[in-house]
């Protein structure tokens, strides 16, 4: 009865005991088994080091790298039986390993610990990482330019508060995004280079005294150099934390962009339309075409900055060096990362379909009074007016058009100058959207040629 009590509390699940559930709460070759490339990248370059050191033979150390070979491959094929009771993806490899080889298998954890070995195989794998991430955002600039090349002079309304302010061109909107991105691309690409130190050797905490050659093995794995300090590497997590940081504000540009697309492509809008592979239709209603890939793009931020805050909370109280709410550290990272490149990949696909609507976005652009501030500067220019009060003026324009039911170009020079006798004929030239972002020549402005600029630029930049 006491064994049935106790059961019950545990739950069918682990019905067999505490055995069951130390276990299951332990492994966790569940999830990490995703770093066996890494793992073993890793254990091949710590063999030939062992032995270039005199450390192992060279026959033990030729079996261990062979041996490997064919585990990768194993597991590459689905050959490979993962093992929950031998907790995670290191002691899975290295006990097939010795099923291959036999003694030689038991050299190969020397010099090192499952804590630098763990730390080397998620550097890795957060390596590549950063430059799946790096290549999806370059694909994604590239798209935003063919995007901004086609249409550096269409004219579109500018926003703010999601009220029409001022004329833009569609190329300015795209290269907008261009910068976003670009600054996400200069993200990833500091803290990989950040990252990018060997914890191989480092051992448990405080390295080894075996004579090591651990600038080999960082040579070996692509790394600059070997992390400067044991303790730190081992419990260094920085560069998960950096990933994640970084594909949180890149996420959160991506949502901006799709809540732009969902608005854009909607009827009221009409600025855009998306292809048929990037929408769906409604079980109900014939007539709709939802963006769902935008809006799931815009929901991805939340999985994906939540990733960070789970590990920054892991992390947060943890003393130095290695404890066991480590391994709380890669399901997180995995989940952020495949979530970002299905993003990228999503908008990016979204952005090279998509077709701009030329005509709605210029008749967007000469509604809401656009042209109200190119007024104001007139005023100031033409009439050496101050700002203030060519603001003034100007509103009193608006107000008059308003109650006319017209927009600024539609009001005769004389109720233009019931508000302000000196104002001439003149006027009527920066009042056109075209005539108004063509003026805008200062530099990042919206003027046709500074966007052709600042795409060349950025093709160049590209290369």
């Amino acid at each position: 009865m006491t064994n049935k009590t106790s059961n019950a509390m545990w739950g069918g699940r682990f019905a067999s005991g505490p055995d069951a559930i130390m276990e299951a709460i332990n492994a966790s070759i569940g999830f990490d088994k995703r770093l066996a490339a890494q793992d073993i990248e890793g254990s091949r370059a710590h063999a030939a080091m062992l032995a270039a050191t005199g450390i192992i033979s060279d026959s033990d150390a030729a079996a261990i790298r062979e041996g490997l070979l064919t585990v990768l491959s194993e597991i590459e094929n689905g050959e490979f039986e993962f093992s929950a009771a031998l907790e995670d993806i290191h002691m899975n490899v290295e006990s097939r390993l010795k099923d291959l080889i036999g003694e030689p298998a038991g050299r190969l954890h020397t010099a090192r610990s499952r804590n630098d070995q763990v730390a080397t195989d998620f550097k890795l794998w957060t390596r590549d990482q950063y430059d799946a991430a790096i290549d999806g955002l370059q694909a994604l600039v590239r798209a935003l330019l063919t995007q901004a090349e086609a249409g550096a002079d269409w004219v579109m309304p500018g926003f703010t508060h999601l009220q029409t302010a001022q004329p833009v061109t569609w190329g300015h909107h795209m290269m907008a995004y261009v910068e976003m991105f670009g600054r996400d691309v200069s993200r990833f690409k500091d803290a990989r280079a950040r990252m990018n130190e060997s914890p191989l050797g480092t051992a448990a905490l405080a390295g080894t005294s075996f004579p090591i050659d651990r600038h080999m093995t960082a040579e070996a794995l692509g790394f600059d150099r070997p992390a400067a300090n044991s303790l730190d590497a081992v419990a260094d997590r920085d560069f998960a934390l950096e990933f994640l940081s970084c594909a949180s504000i890149c996420a959160m540009h991506l949502s901006r962009f799709a809540e732009e697309l969902v608005i854009w492509s909607s009827a009221q809008f009409r600025f855009v339309a998306l292809s048929d592979r990037f929408s769906t239709g409604s079980s109900i209603m014939p007539q709709k075409k939802n963006p769902d890939a935008a809006e799931l793009i815009r929901a991805k931020i939340g999985r994906i900055m939540g990733a960070m805050v789970s590990l920054f909370t892991v992390m947060k109280g943890l003393p130095l060096t290695y404890s066991k709410d480590m391994q709380e550290d890669k399901e997180q990272v995995f989940d952020a990362a495949d979530t970002l490149m299905l993003a990228l990949a999503a908008m990016t696909g979204m952005v090279s379909d998509m077709t701009a609507n030329k005509d709605a976005l210029e008749a967007a652009a000469a509604s809401g009074f656009s042209t109200a501030t190119d007024l104001a500067d007139w005023l100031v220019r033409a009439l050496n007016l101050p700002f203030r009060d060519a603001h003034h003026v100007t509103g009193a324009l608006v107000a008059m058009a308003e109650s006319k039911g017209c927009d600024l170009p539609d009001l005769s020079l004389e109720d233009m100058q019931s508000v302000h006798v000196d104002i001439t004929g003149d006027v009527f030239d920066v009042l056109g959207v075209q005539n108004s972002v063509n003026s805008r020549q200062s530099y990042g402005g919206t003027a046709p040629d500074q966007v052709r600029a600042q795409i060349a630029r950025w093709k160049d930049a590209l290369g």
